[in-house]
């Protein structure tokens, strides 16, 4: 099974809720940190591919879509190994964004060797390097620096992917904008709003 959906978007950009909603849509399971998070066997496949060494159709087996870190990093890279996925590029108010992160993935991870669990704390080293020394130059406390990077990753990818092969999207937006770059009929059920920062911190996070 080759990925439909490439989500490029950084953590933080509704990436739980876009899950949910491509997932009812038909087009789970949808890769996100929580099966990171949740399958042990999933964080050597992505070590390997912080070093170079990735194996994209093992660490995508059985996967339709893909949204959030860690697969959101490789994104340039997925989209030529998939390239007949349409690509998601999840956004928000660049400020909200920052503060959410700073509410969030900040305070998970500066307890790196200190979780619950030998296997979180090796995911969280793994995070940091990928995430916060890797994207932000080891910033990603300071919002210039981190909404700087922000912006431009979005200018990156609209500049790279062709623009009929690209979707723009804000959760806020609702199924609409969703179901027509998609080609699929508009659900009744309300557009899924998960993963808001109490959720987060209450220990429903991405296990950064």
């Amino acid at each position: 099974m080759a990925l439909a959906v490439i989500g490029a978007g950084f953590g933080r950009t509704g990436t739980n809720s876009l899950r949910r909603a491509l997932e009812h849509l038909g087009f789970g399971p949808c890769h996100h940190m929580y099966e990171v998070r949740d399958n042990a066997e999933q964080l050597p496949l992505w070590e390997a591919a912080l070093e170079g060494a990735a194996d994209w159709d093992t660490i995508f087996a059985g996967y339709r879509s893909q949204v959030d870190w860690p697969g959101a990093a490789y994104w340039r890279v997925l989209t030529q190994v998939y390239p007949d996925a349409k690509v998601i590029l999840s956004t928000r108010d660049p400020v909200a964004w920052h503060r959410s992160v700073a509410k969030t993935i900040l305070p998970l991870l500066a307890t790196r060797g200190q979780r619950e669990t030998p296997y979180l704390n090796r995911l969280s080293t793994h995070n940091r390097r990928l995430i916060d020394l890797g994207l932000f130059d080891g910033k990603l406390s300071d919002p210039a620096h981190a909404i700087a990077v922000f912006k431009a990753h979005l200018a990156q990818v609209q500049a790279t992917v062709p623009p009929e092969r690209l979707l723009t999207f804000d959760v806020a937006e609702g199924w609409a904008p969703l179901c027509a770059f998609l080609q699929v009929p508009t659900p009744e059920d309300p557009f899924p709003m998960t993963n808001t920062v109490a959720a987060f911190q209450a220990g429903a996070g991405e296990g950064i």
